[in-house]
């Protein structure tokens, strides 16, 4: 069996040292990138809200707009019915 020496154990430990900084500059580009994606997704999400936002004021306008045209079509209904000089 091969005797195992200082030089041995220091060439791994400088392998394992290489290794262990690309590993640690992977994991703080996928953290950037995971950062990057949040902030796109805020702002999606934000986006959507005001979408609602608008529908809902769409919606609420055409509410408006539909009881101002059944109370005309009440008040044509009415004239009808009332005598005309």
């Amino acid at each position: 069996m091969a005797e195992i020496d200082g030089d041995l154990i220091y060439e791994l430990l400088k392998k394992m040292h290489v290794r262990m900084d690309k590993l640690d500059g992977s994991m703080s580009d996928l953290r950037s990138e995971m950062i990057n994606m949040r902030g796109v997704m805020v702002s999606m999400q934000q986006d959507v809200h005001q979408i609602y936002m608008r529908l809902d004021r769409v919606d609420q306008r055409l509410d408006r707009i539909d009881n101002r045209l059944e109370l005309r079509e009440l008040a044509e209904a009415q004239a009808k019915f009332e005598p005309h000089p």
